[in-house]
């Protein structure tokens, strides 16, 4: 079983959520924290909600700016003098019909949580590789794993997560480097609200199935477990995780339950 004492972990999209659940259910583990988002101020809130404030740090991140990763992976990397493990959990959702959604909206969704993720983490795998040992944890969701309407984008972007990530495993095995794919299903976070609608607006409103989904702090804890394990993947919600099994096994009935499942 892993253990995290004196390691220094890296998490994105901490300022809300599974990041920043996953930060607070961290920090008595005797770690170091470097917490990124775009708002400083969210950040700020999410550190003093730790258990040892002061070993936390605070990086603002975007992930639209793939040019700066480089430079953030050296400032990340100058916090503790070394980062161990990086939760790539950062990125956004869309709720909308393909016919109704902006080719501008598709581009959001990779440059976010497709080319966002990977340029931040090829930014960071040198150290990696250098150190011979390191963990990539990447947040995708059960979409990357089977689709469902009004989410085409999200899904598609998740699902490259998957294809890159999966590579990386193989290919860096030899350097003793790490990578867990977690697919949570619906969690009790802004997800839904903050999700773009057809023309690039937020939903601004959230929905039942995301309201009825498991609190973050209990998916924060699952995560741990799935990081302290190394597993190369875990699936994490209620019965949606069943679609990941349908999907295998038998994809026409899993086409036609989440027909009827009406959840938009």
């Amino acid at each position: 079983m892993k253990t995290f004492n004196g390691k220094t972990i890296w998490i994105t999209g901490a300022s809300s959520g599974i990041g920043k659940a996953l930060a607070v259910a961290l920090s008595p583990l005797d770690c170091k924290l470097i917490l990124s988002a775009r708002r400083a101020e969210k950040l700020e809130e999410t550190q003093q909600l730790c258990t040892c404030p002061e070993d936390v740090e605070i990086l603002p991140l975007d992930l639209a700016k793939h040019a700066d990763m480089e430079s953030l992976a050296n400032k990340a990397i100058s916090k503790f003098g070394t980062v161990d493990v990086l939760v790539n959990n950062a990125g956004i959702s869309q709720r909308s019909l393909i016919a109704e959604t902006d080719f501008s909206v598709y581009k959001t969704m990779m440059d976010i949580n497709y080319l966002g993720t990977v340029a931040l983490t090829k930014a960071l795998l040198p150290h990696f590789m250098t150190q011979n040992s390191g963990h990539f944890v990447t947040v995708t969701s059960l979409m990357g794993k089977f689709g469902s309407p009004y989410r085409s984008g999200y899904c598609g972007a998740k699902h490259a997560l998957h294809g890159f990530f999966d590579v990386l495993r193989m290919e860096h095995e030899t350097n003793n480097i790490d990578v867990t794919m977690v697919c949570p299903g619906f969690v009790q976070t802004a997800v839904a609200k903050n999700a773009l609608t057809a023309d690039g607006t937020p939903q601004n409103e959230n929905d039942t199935a995301t309201q009825n989904g498991l609190p973050a702090d209990v998916v924060a804890q699952k995560i741990i477990k799935a990081i302290q394990a190394k597993r190369f993947e875990v699936y994490i919600g209620q019965k949606e995780v069943q679609g990941i099994y349908l999907k295998r096994f038998f994809p026409k009935l899993l086409h036609k339950v989440v027909l009827k499942s009406q959840v938009r």
